[in-house]
């Protein structure tokens, strides 16, 4: 799927789907809350704005934002060839047979990658939180170009540095319970 790095395959491919998509929120969520502990800030506690929790109108929006994250994420080496585009569009044909969603993410797919566009959708800083995480999972920090981009997606998404290191550890963690 969205991925040349093949370590994350397995959890990534997991995220998505809508159960992946809460889970994520979940680890995001976690991630926030420590970060927000850490900082100090004790803030009224809240039910996560996971996508398995919000209202109906607002899921389509919350899982087409973590969708453009994954597919920046995807995008950051530069290139998605023939054979990454070929796995990318069977896996979703697996997922929904609608054609304005096809049309959608074929639409996202050949946009040119802009992280500040990315980052526009996160309208909580909970869901940057997620996307940030989404991202995460998908790039290879390896990269020279992959690692720019997560650092100019943190960048345009305003996350503090402190939560970008929680969110990472959540990210090792979570890879740690799946492999």
């Amino acid at each position: 799927m969205l991925l040349g790095n093949k370590r994350h395959k397995k959890m990534a491919g997991k995220v998505i789907t809508y159960g992946g998509l809460a889970a994520l929120g979940l680890l995001a969520y976690k991630a926030y809350g420590n970060w927000q502990q850490q900082q100090g800030n004790i803030a009224a506690t809240r039910e996560p704005q996971t996508v398995d929790r919000l209202p109906e109108p607002q899921v389509e929006q919350h899982s087409q934002a973590i969708l453009r994250a994954l597919i920046g994420a995807a995008k950051a080496d530069g290139h998605i060839d023939a054979k990454e585009r070929q796995l990318i569009d069977s896996e979703i044909a697996k997922l929904t047979s609608d054609p304005h969603l096809q049309r959608w993410f074929d639409q996202e797919m050949n946009k040119p990658l802009d992280p500040l566009e990315i980052a526009a959708y996160a309208t909580t800083p909970e869901l940057a939180a997620e996307m940030f995480l989404a991202s995460v999972l998908i790039v290879d920090e390896e990269s020279f170009m992959e690692r720019t981009y997560l650092q100019e997606l943190a960048k345009q998404l305003r996350l503090d540095p402190a939560l970008q290191v929680e969110l990472r550890a959540q990210v090792e963690h979570a890879k740690k319970t799946v492999a």
